[in-house]
């Protein structure tokens, strides 16, 4: 399946590729019903109802059948929590769970290209993910935006041009990490963030100041508070794990306090209480469809979260944090869309594909490039089997 998939994503980067009679998602505007798509040297080049395709083509026949963006996942761990994920294979690579805040890693360095969960990933129509360290430290280090291709390197899998992430984690997970040698409460949580923002800070001006005059010798470099002054710069995006609403809403004060902005809150499972305090902040929500309840920080859990997330004007995305619901992050998406209806939240295809493309891309930093189907954009598009709202329907080819 893995060179099936791909094969044809290689012919589209050099030469013309037209997809007729069929149903577009463009995740920006409305459907496009009875459509075509051109792709050329890697681009959507027109799409609509009609196209213009030069006569060398290839022709894909997409009647009955649906065309979406490529899937991007904000939070994935494969490739850096490898399989197999047994304790002899060591390739569970993640959490560097020395100290509370490792900002000085790079997870990007722990990234197996030869993972066989990569075409599992692509064979569910996802064509970008990004790599995050994981959850026991408080600020976890940087993360990488991969595209899901073959490559015997991670360089050969960055997405060119991606901004870095930075993982930091509140709640439970590292406060039971580090219970015997601290921090061991929540107030020891935001106590060990701010100091760390506080030498991060001290860290930007000193070499902001040499930078500028290039007086007597550079400051002496640090890779942790490297990666926390280019966050205060603007430089580096911040994806925070946190499940509740207060918590959300200490780490948006702290993030106050200190100049830089939040990127996404992740799992968020009470985000819905804090709904409008996300939008005003312009704070995407990674989300779960219906995880929850597996440990008291997400007791709350609701089923309608990304629904009334979107209802309030927040990004709401679809992640995984699993490598088996990566696969099927669009039949997560149908959930999530099934449960606003349900209780009189309305959500539509076109709303619940940006779910999974263009507010994703954004978060990333990436909706210039990928994201939705418009002219210009890079060609990472996938051709279904039916709706892909249906747990019936597959990814039959996918272009990246």
């Amino acid at each position: 399946m893995r060179n099936s998939l791909i094969a044809l994503s290689s012919i589209a980067l050099l030469v013309s590729c037209v997809i007729r009679n069929v149903t577009i998602l463009t995740a920006a505007g409305p459907t496009i019903r009875n459509g075509a798509v051109l792709l050329t040297n890697g681009k959507i080049s027109q799409v609509g109802a009609t196209v213009n395709a030069p006569s060398d083509a290839i022709v894909v026949d997409g009647t009955g059948k649906y065309v979406t963006p490529g899937i991007i996942d904000t939070h994935s761990h494969i490739g850096g929590g490898a399989a197999p994920g047994d304790q002899g294979a060591q390739t569970d690579d993640i959490n560097e769970a020395t100290n509370p805040v490792t900002a000085n890693v790079w997870v990007e360095h722990s990234v197996w290209p030869q993972d066989p969960q990569f075409p599992r990933s692509l064979a569910g129509g996802v064509t970008t993910i990004q790599v995050l360290p994981g959850s026991a430290n408080l600020i976890g280090g940087r993360s990488v935006v991969l595209k899901i291709v073959p490559s015997r390197t991670v360089q050969g899998m960055k997405f060119p041009g991606a901004k870095y992430g930075l993982k930091m984690a509140c709640g439970e997970n590292p406060k039971r990490v580090y219970a015997s040698r601290g921090p061991s409460t929540r107030m020891g949580n935001v106590a060990g963030y701010r100091a760390a923002w506080i030498q991060a800070e001290r860290y930007r001006r000193q070499w902001d100041k040499w930078n500028e005059t290039h007086q007597g010798d550079p400051p002496q470099r640090d890779l942790g508070l490297e990666t926390l002054a280019e966050v205060l710069r603007g430089n580096i995006l911040v994806h925070n794990h946190c499940y509740r609403a207060d918590e959300m809403a200490q780490m948006v004060d702290i993030a106050h306090e200190f100049g830089y902005k939040i990127r996404s809150f992740h799992h968020g499972v009470e985000a819905y209480k804090i709904a409008d305090i996300l939008a005003r902040e312009g704070i995407s929500a990674s989300v779960w469809a219906d995880w929850g309840a597996f440990k008291l920080e997400a007791a709350d859990a609701v089923r309608a979260n990304m629904a009334l997330l979107d209802h309030a004007g927040v990004r709401a995305i679809v992640h995984s944090d699993d490598a088996s619901g990566e696969q099927r992050l669009n039949q997560e998406a149908a959930k999530g869309m099934a449960e606003g209806n349900r209780i009189g939240v309305p959500i539509d295809e076109d709303k619940a594909i940006k779910w999974l493309t263009i507010n994703p891309a954004w978060a990333l930093g990436l909706d210039d490039r990928i994201g939705s189907i418009e002219v210009g954009k890079n060609a990472d598009v996938v051709l279904w089997s039916g709706d892909p709202f249906s747990v019936y329907s597959r990814a039959e080819k996918v272009w990246i």
